[in-house]
């Protein structure tokens, strides 16, 4: 069952692209038409792209990987942090650090003094510091915060990433290509398509546009969350049910051990030496010994 339709993509205004004159001649297996100086999108590829996209997130959230979502246009904004946090995903909606991804060692010592700076005003550091220091840790933190809260989470490279405008953020997409990373992204009819994995060719301008296919996006992701959790589910009542088999199999085991006809007559063999064993003795100590007299 598709995933949107075609009305809703309409609706939407996902077939909006930007005028002649600014158009990717790579774009061309994309567009419809052009009307009014402006070129459209098809939306039957539109449809198609997106359902691939979304099969392709789904799996990887089902792997318990992470997607890391980069938008940092001021429509689109709101729309990915809220959509990310929903996902409980990281997502970059300020200004791309550069080296995020290349330089990833470096960013985590960077999220990791942000937590020590979160720490002190927690555990009472604050009140040995003087007044001047105090203010200095809290512009830092707050500059920490701003640029890599968002990602604090992000323990090691995400497993794919998807971006909303990839000329925009041409920089995301270079560091991921550098690092295989899967990309997936919004492409209107200015970009070249060929630079990501999964494009999308849609108006990446409208907020409209982007909301529609981030819900479909974040719809993917969920499924593939879900079902990952159900699997868990299922994976720990087989190993509660094996368990509770073995435990059984291994008491009948030692009930049977106890009572066998081979285990009495070892029994009965064993008291049949022990019997034995002191008159043994004694006949040894009874030999007569030899006469000294010639």
């Amino acid at each position: 069952m598709a995933r949107i339709t075609h009305q809703e993509l309409l609706d939407a205004g996902v077939h909006f692209g930007h005028l002649k004159r600014k158009w990717n001649p790579k774009m061309a297996p994309y567009i419809f038409m052009e009307k009014n100086g402006i070129h459209l999108i098809d939306l039957n590829k539109t449809a198609v792209k997106m359902e691939e996209a979304a099969s392709a997130l789904k799996q990887v959230a089902k792997s318990g990987k992470k997607i890391l979502f980069v938008a940092t246009k001021k429509q689109a904004k709101e729309i990915v942090a809220t959509e990310a946090k929903r996902l409980n995903m990281p997502y970059i909606t300020e200004r791309w650090p550069g080296g995020m991804l290349t330089n990833f060692a470096t960013v985590r010592k960077s999220i990791k003094k942000m937590g020590n700076f979160e720490r002190m005003a927690t555990d009472g550091t604050f009140e040995t510091i003087s007044k001047k220091e105090r203010l200095q840790i809290n512009r830092q933190k707050g500059k920490l915060q701003k640029l890599l809260g968002s990602i604090s989470d992000l323990s090691r490279l995400p497993a794919a990433i998807f971006i909303v405008d990839i000329m925009k953020e041409h920089i995301a997409v270079s560091e991921a290509q550098k690092l295989n990373i899967p990309t997936f992204g919004m492409v209107d009819t200015n970009s070249d398509p060929s630079t990501v994995d999964f494009p999308i060719p849609a108006n990446d301008d409208a907020s409209s546009s982007v909301a529609l296919t981030l819900k479909v996006i974040g719809t993917a992701i969920e499924e593939g969350l879900s079902e990952r959790k159900a699997e868990k589910e299922v994976d720990k009542d087989v190993a509660q049910v094996t368990e509770g088999e073995d435990e059984e199999t291994s008491g009948e085991n030692n009930i049977d051990g106890l009572g066998g006809e081979e285990d009495v007559s070892i029994i009965a063999a064993g008291k049949k030496l022990k019997a034995e064993k002191p008159e043994t003795h004694l006949a040894r100590t009874k030999k007569p010994r030899k006469s000294l007299k010639k």
